[in-house]
C-alpha cells in the first residue's frame, strides 16, 4: 500500500452545553448560522448565530413524547425558515409508535403530525420535497408513507416496495427521483415522482387523470449483453433495472373498468352482505356476459397534428398507475407479423425530437372515450453525436420511406404463403371433380412457377443459401443493409443506404405488380372456372344459393 497523506480541511468546531452524541444535525438552508441538533439524550438544541449559542429542548416537553425518546431526524423546512420537523425513537423501551412533530416557530412549540402513520410504524427519516412545501416523505419501520398536505395526512407509498424497515430516504433533485435505503432488501428507486407535486384532494375527485410526464430523452439504448440484461452470465453478474425507456406516464383511476360479469358479481356479493338473497340472472344475461371483450385502456400517441403514432397498452387497475411509451411507431407490416427470438413484438422507427401528445382511453361496450385531458410533452435529443449526420427532417423522411417499403416486403411473404394454400386447396379441387377441366395442371404449375420466381427476388434463393450458395441480391438483402444502419443510430442515412433502399425499390416494383395480378385476378379466376365446371366449395367464395 502506499503512504497515506493528511489533509489539511476546514472544520469548524460547535460546542454545546454538555458532550453528547449528536444522532442528527440540519442546518436551515434560507437563514444562515441557524441550526439544529438533536442527541442521544433526548434533547433539541437550536442555535441562530451559527453554534456560538444554543438553545435546549427536552424531548419530554413535547406534546405527546416520552422522556427515554431519542431523535432520529431533524430537518429544516426548506421553504419557510421558521418551521422544523422533528422524528423521534423510542424502540430501545418496546415502544415503536412513532413520533414524527413539526415546530412553526424554531422550536418554540410543537405539534405531532402521524395521522395515517399506524401504530408501530417507528419513524426513522423525513424528506421534504424542494419545490412543493407540502410533499413529505417518511421513512418508517413497515415502508414509505408520504403526505400531500404537510403532515395533517399520511398515506402508505408502495409501488412495488417490500414490507420492510426503511432507515434512510433521500431526493435526487436533478431527475426528481426518490432513493429509499432499506435495512437488509438493499435500496430502491421512485422514478420521477413529480406526478406527486399536483396531486391533492380534488385530484381523486376526478375519475381519471393523467399527468404531464417529464421530458423523454432521444437516444438509442446500447445493449451490451445479447439484448439481456445478463446475457450469459447469470447470477455471477450483478446488474439492478433501469428506468424504462422513453416516455413515462402517470395516471390515476378511481376505479376499473369492470365487465357485466363482476359488476353482477359484486353487486351479488353486496347483496350477500347486506343478507339479501341472490338469484340467477337469466340465460340471457350470462349468454352475453360470455360474449363480451373485456375493457382495455390504452395511451393514444400523436404528433402535432393529431397524427396517431402509437396505442400503448395500459392497466386497468384502481389507483396510480404508470405506462411507458418506447419512443417509437406502430408497426406498419403485416399483422400476422408476430414476435422476434427475443420475445419482443414488432414496433416501427423511433419519432424524432419534438413535441407530441398523449391521451388516456378505454374501449367499452363498442365504444371508445377519453379519460381524461391529454397532456403535451417535448422528446429532446439526449446529446448531438461526434459525426454531423442527416437532418431531423432527412432522417425521418428516409425512416418513413424504408418503414414503408419493408412493410409491404413483408407483406409479400405472407401472400406468396397465402397464395400457395390457394393453389393447393384448388389442386384439391381439381382432385374431386367428375368432369376434367382442359389445362389446369398446366395453370397450376405456372402459378406455382410464378410464385417461385417472386419469392427469390425479394427474399432470395434458399437452396443456394442453405449450401452456401452465391444467390443474386434479393430485396430483403438491401433492404436489410439500411435497416441494420438506420435502426439504432441517431446519424442517419448514408449514401449507401439510400442507394440500397433505391435497388430494392426497383427490383420490388415489378414483382409487387406480378404478385398482386396473380392474387388478384389469376387464382380467382381460376377458382370460379372450376366451380362453374362442378369443383366443390372452397374459403374465398360464396355459398351456393
Amino acid at each position: 500500500m502506499g503512504d497515506t497523506q493528511s489533509w489539511d480541511s476546514p472544520w469548524d468546531m460547535y460546542a454545546m452545553s454538555n458532550y453528547n452524541s449528536i444522532t442528527s444535525l440540519a442546518e436551515s438552508p434560507l437563514i444562515a448560522g441557524l441550526l439544529y441538533a438533536g442527541t442521544d439524550d433526548g434533547q433539541v438544541h437550536i442555535s441562530q448565530d451559527d453554534g456560538v449559542s444554543w438553545r435546549s429542548i427536552k424531548v419530554g416537553a413535547m406534546p405527546g413524547v416520552p422522556d427515554t425518546a431519542f431523535v432520529n431526524d431533524i430537518r429544516a423546512d426548506l421553504h419557510d425558515a421558521d418551521t422544523v420537523y422533528l422524528a423521534l425513537d423510542n424502540h430501545k423501551y418496546g415502544d415503536f409508535k412513532p413520533y414524527l412533530l413539526v415546530s412553526k416557530n424554531r422550536g418554540r412549540s410543537w405539534k405531532m403530525i402521524t395521522d395515517g402513520i399506524p401504530d408501530k410504524h417507528l419513524v426513522w427519516r423525513l424528506v421534504q420535497d424542494h419545490e412543493r412545501a407540502s410533499l413529505m416523505f417518511a421513512a418508517t419501520e413497515f415502508g414509505v408513507y408520504l403526505t400531500l398536505n404537510a403532515g395533517d395526512s399520511w398515506h402508505k407509498l408502495s409501488g412495488g416496495m417490500p414490507t420492510i424497515s426503511v432507515r434512510d430516504i433521500q431526493i435526487q433533485r436533478r431527475e426528481n427521483d426518490l432513493v429509499a435505503a432499506s435495512f437488509g432488501r438493499g435500496f430502491f428507486v421512485l422514478d420521477d415522482y413529480t406526478a406527486l407535486r399536483s396531486m391533492d384532494e380534488n385530484t381523486f375527485a376526478d375519475k381519471a387523470v393523467l399527468f404531464e410526464p417529464r421530458t423523454a430523452h432521444w437516444y438509442f439504448q446500447k445493449r451490451p449483453l445479447g439484448y439481456r440484461p445478463k446475457g450469459s452470465q447469470g447470477d455471477s453478474l450483478y446488474v439492478a433495472e433501469n428506468p424504462p425507456f422513453g416516455a413515462v406516464f402517470t395516471y390515476y383511476l378511481a376505479d376499473s373498468f369492470k365487465t357485466q360479469k363482476q359488476s353482477r358479481q359484486a353487486a351479488e356479493k353486496k347483496s350477500k352482505k347486506a343478507g339479501k338473497s341472490v338469484t340467477f340472472p337469466g340465460w340471457d344475461a350470462v349468454t352475453d356476459e360470455t360474449r363480451e371483450a373485456k375493457p382495455k385502456v390504452e395511451l393514444v400517441v400523436s404528433d402535432e397534428e393529431g397524427t396517431v403514432l402509437r396505442r400503448v397498452a395500459a392497466s386497468n387497475s384502481k389507483g396510480i398507475n404508470r405506462v411507458a411509451w418506447d419512443l417509437r411507431r406502430s408497426y406498419l407490416g403485416p399483422v400476422q407479423t408476430g414476435k422476434n427470438w427475443r420475445g419482443d413484438s414488432p414496433t416501427g422507427f423511433m419519432v424524432v425530437p419534438g413535441t407530441y401528445k398523449a391521451e388516456l382511453v378505454v374501449t367499452q361496450g363498442g365504444q371508445q372515450r377519453s379519460l381524461a385531458e391529454p397532456v403535451t410533452f417535448n422528446v429532446e435529443r439526449l446529446r448531438e453525436g461526434s459525426l454531423k449526420g442527416a437532418s431531423l427532417a432527412q432522417m425521418e423522411a428516409f425512416n418513413n420511406e424504408l418503414s414503408a417499403l419493408y412493410g409491404q416486403s413483408q407483406a409479400a411473404r405472407y401472400a406468396i404463403k397465402a397464395a400457395r394454400k390457394q393453389l393447393a386447396d384448388l389442386e384439391t379441387m381439381v382432385s374431386r371433380m367428375r368432369a376434367p377441366v382442359p389445362d389446369v395442371h398446366a395453370k397450376l404449375t405456372a402459378m406455382t412457377t410464378v410464385l417461385h420466381e417472386i419469392e427469390e427476388t425479394v427474399f432470395g434463393n434458399s437452396v443456394q443459401d442453405d449450401i452456401g450458395g452465391y444467390a443474386p441480391t434479393s430485396v430483403s438483402t438491401w433492404l436489410g443493409h439500411a435497416l441494420r444502419g438506420v435502426s439504432n443510430s441517431s446519424y442517419g442515412p448514408t449514401p449507401s443506404h439510400r442507394q440500397s433502399v433505391a435497388y430494392a425499390r426497383e427490383a420490388f416494383a415489378p414483382a409487387k405488380e406480378r404478385l398482386n395480378a396473380l392474387v388478384e385476378k389469376e387464382i380467382p379466376a381460376l377458382r370460379a372456372t372450376l366451380r362453374q365446371a362442378g369443383a366443390p366449395w372452397t374459403i374465398g367464395e360464396p355459398i351456393a344459393p
